[in-house]
C-alpha cells in the first residue's frame, strides 16, 4: 500500500502538506503548483485514500461499491490546467466520499481490457471515442459518462446543453448592438485509444459558427483556435491585435483563456468592454477578481461529478431505465461585457 511518506519523497514536499492537500484541508494555503505536484505524485503511484466512512449516509450493502473505477479520458496535463475537468473530478470524489465509497482504480488511455476486470461500476470523464465504448469499457457492467452522452438509450450520462449556453452568449453579445463577434477557443485533441486517436469537434465553436451564420454575420477571420491554456489566450488575443481587424467582442471558450486575452488587450492598451467585449466561459472563481470582472457561462462541475456518482449508485442498486441528466447553465453577466452587470 502506498503511504504519505512515498508521496511526499516523490513529490519533494513534507508529509504533513501531502496529508492536508489530499485531504481537501480548506485552510490549507499552498500554491497551485504545490498541489498539482502532490496530485500528480499521488496519482502516478497509484495512492487512493482510505477515508474515514461517513456512517450518516453509509450505503448499507456496501460489498456491491467494492470496486469503482474512474477512467479520465483525457490527459493528465489537461486536468490540471484546465478548472472544468478538475471540478468534476472534485464532484465526483466528494460525493463517494460522503456514501463511503472508495475508488478502486483510476485510469486514463491508453488502457486494455484487462484493467477494467472486476470492476463494478465506471464513471467515464471526457469526451471518449464510439470504437472505445464498443469495444473496452461496455465490457463494465454498469456506466456512467461525463460531459458526452454516446447512447443514451444504453447508457447513463451527465452533460451541459453547450449549443444552448453558447446560442444564449451570442444572443446576449448581438443585442447589446456587437455584429463583429470573434471567438477563441481550444483546438480538437486527440488522446490514446483503441484507434490512435480520438477528434473532437468543439460544439461552442461550431454553435458560435451556426449562430451567426443564421443571421448573415459569421466571419471566418474572427475565429482563433489554440489550446485551452491561459498562455494560448492571451497569445492568440495579441495575434488578433496585431492582425488590425480586431472585432468589437469576443466569446471565449474558457476561462483561463479569456483572462489571458484580457492582458493582451490591457497590455496593448485597449480597454475591455469600451474597445473589445469579453464573455467567457466555465464560470471559475477567478473571474470575480480580475479587473474588470469577467462575463461568463456558469457550468456546475462539481455537481456533474456528484449527479455521475449518483446515478452510478442506482444502476448498481437495479435502475434498469438509462438517464440522461442535463446539468443547467447561467450567464452571470460582470462589466467585462459591456451588459448590466457587477
Amino acid at each position: 500500500m502506498i503511504t504519505l511518506n512515498e508521496i511526499a519523497k516523490k513529490a519533494q514536499i513534507s508529509k504533513t502538506t501531502v496529508s492536508r492537500v489530499l485531504n481537501d484541508d480548506k485552510t490549507l494555503s499552498v500554491t497551485e503548483e504545490t498541489r498539482k505536484k502532490i496530485l500528480q505524485a499521488a496519482e502516478e503511484l497509484d495512492y487512493i485514500p482510505k477515508r474515514q466512512r461517513n456512517t450518516e449516509k453509509k450505503i448499507n450493502d456496501s460489498k456491491n461499491y467494492e470496486k469503482i473505477g474512474l477512467l479520465m479520458y483525457l490527459s493528465q496535463e489537461s486536468e490540471f490546467e484546465d478548472p472544468y475537468f478538475s471540478a468534476i473530478r472534485n464532484g465526483i470524489e466528494k460525493r463517494m466520499f460522503e456514501l463511503g465509497i472508495d475508488i478502486s482504480k483510476i485510469l486514463r488511455p491508453p488502457f486494455n481490457k484487462k484493467d477494467l476486470e472486476g470492476l463494478d461500476g465506471l464513471i467515464v470523464v471526457g469526451v471518449i471515442g464510439q470504437e472505445e465504448v464498443e469495444n473496452q469499457v461496455k465490457q463494465v457492467k454498469h456506466l456512467v459518462f461525463v460531459d458526452v452522452s454516446p447512447n443514451e438509450q444504453l447508457y447513463d450520462s451527465v452533460v451541459i446543453d453547450f449549443e444552448k449556453a453558447t446560442s444564449n452568449v451570442i444572443q446576449y453579445l448581438l443585442d447589446l448592438g456587437h455584429k463583429k463577434i470573434g471567438y477563441i477557443g481550444g483546438q480538437s485533441y486527440t488522446i490514446g485509444g483503441l484507434s490512435g486517436e480520438l477528434e473532437i469537434r468543439d460544439i461552442r465553436k461550431r454553435t458560435y459558427e451556426k449562430v451567426l451564420t443564421d443571421r448573415g454575420l459569421y466571419n471566418p477571420e474572427y475565429t482563433y483556435i489554440g489550446k485551452w491554456t491561459t498562455k494560448d489566450g492571451l497569445m492568440l488575443m495579441e495575434e488578433v491585435i496585431k492582425s488590425g481587424n480586431l472585432p468589437t467582442a469576443f466569446f471565449i471558450g474558457s476561462d483561463p483563456m479569456a483572462i489571458g486575452a484580457m492582458k493582451a488587450l490591457s497590455d496593448a492598451g485597449l480597454k475591455v468592454p469600451d474597445d473589445v467585449a469579453i464573455f467567457g466561459f466555465d464560470g471559475i472563481e477567478l473571474c470575480e477578481f480580475v479587473t474588470p470582472p469577467l462575463s461568463t457561462v456558469k457550468v456546475h462541475t462539481e455537481e456533474m461529478g456528484k449527479a455521475a456518482v449518483n446515478l452510478l449508485v442506482e444502476r448498481i442498486n437495479g435502475r434498469k431505465l438509462p438517464l440522461k441528466v442535463v446539468v443547467p447553465t447561467s450567464l452571470i453577466i460582470r462589466k467585462s461585457c459591456g451588459g448590466e452587470g457587477d
